[in-house]
């Protein structure tokens, strides 16, 4: 496996490839990797000829310098965990490398980004949609691959990927879980003892929305589901919203044969944990 720090290496590297026809499958990350990312890697091993990771702490979707400190950073056992699901080539560029200057890219989202998590993390989006845009345009894959944990960001980059006409293939991956159910995330780590054993309610929660939204009215579901969280009372919910799958925008009904979704926040004692379900 290859280690490139700058674009000029990585370029050398898949310019060759590319001239003799093989395919790229790129998974972006920032590190501090699970096995969640390892299945992304993995099904892009299966799907393309190469697979390029890159590992980057991206500073321009942190709306706090607190968070962006404290996330964690482990590149040595980022590299073993990519070499081991047979990445190819690795991008860890430093942020001068990524960023030269300091231009944002001027997409705006409208409500998929000012919904949920945009509520709660103004500009968070286009951060998100500027280190994607350009690790996009330094690594020309075929595909791309995303988790679902993220659902929100992953429709953000869905849309911007067809408003910038880039031709990639955007796949969206299931979300991989614990054995008791709570979503993998680098965020887990920063889980107390007790936390940990609870975190689990979470998707027990989004369980019990999911089997009752066909039956119940929403906003009973709504009251249901923050009890359940909130009876340890180290957790809060921040916000707990039902939506249609692609425009992000809250449904007062479940309706048969559209693809909704039920997306949640959790703020624990050191961070906050996302979540979501399909309808």
């Amino acid at each position: 496996m290859i280690i490139a720090h700058t674009i000029s290496l990585l370029r050398d590297f898949l310019d060759s490839a590319i001239q003799n026809g093989k395919s790229i499958g790129f998974v972006p990350t920032m590190g501090a990797l699970h096995d969640g990312h390892k299945s992304l890697i993995e099904l892009a091993k299966r799907n393309n000829d190469l697979v390029v990771g890159s590992i980057f702490v991206n500073p321009t979707q942190f709306n706090d310098p607190k968070d962006l400190l404290n996330y964690p950073r482990t590149p040595e056992l980022d590299y073993a965990v990519l070499e081991s699901a047979g990445c190819d080539l690795v991008f860890s560029p430093t942020v001068d490398e990524m960023y030269p200057d300091d231009q944002l890219l001027e997409l705006n989202f409208g409500d998929l980004e000012t919904v949920m998590e945009g509520q709660f993390r103004p500009g968070h989006f286009k951060g998100v949609a500027t280190v994607v845009s350009r690790l996009f345009n330094i690594t020309t894959p075929t595909r791309a691959y995303f988790g679902e944990k993220d659902f929100q960001q992953l429709a953000v980059i869905r849309e911007m990927n067809r408003r910038l006409q880039t031709g990639i293939e955007i796949v969206g991956c299931p979300t991989l879980r614990e054995a008791d159910g709570l979503a993998m995330s680098s965020r887990n780590i920063h889980l107390n003892a007790e936390e940990r054993k609870m975190a689990p309610l979470i998707y027990k929660a989004l369980l019990f929305a999911q089997n009752y939204v066909r039956s119940e009215e929403l906003n009973n579901i709504k009251t249901e589901v923050k009890l359940m969280i909130e009876s340890f009372e180290g957790f809060k919910v921040q916000y707990l919203e039902f939506v249609h799958s692609e425009t992000l925008q809250p449904i007062s009904k479940w309706q048969h044969q559209k693809s909704q979704r039920a997306c949640i926040a959790v703020l624990t004692s050191k961070t906050r944990l996302i979540d979501n379900v399909s309808l």
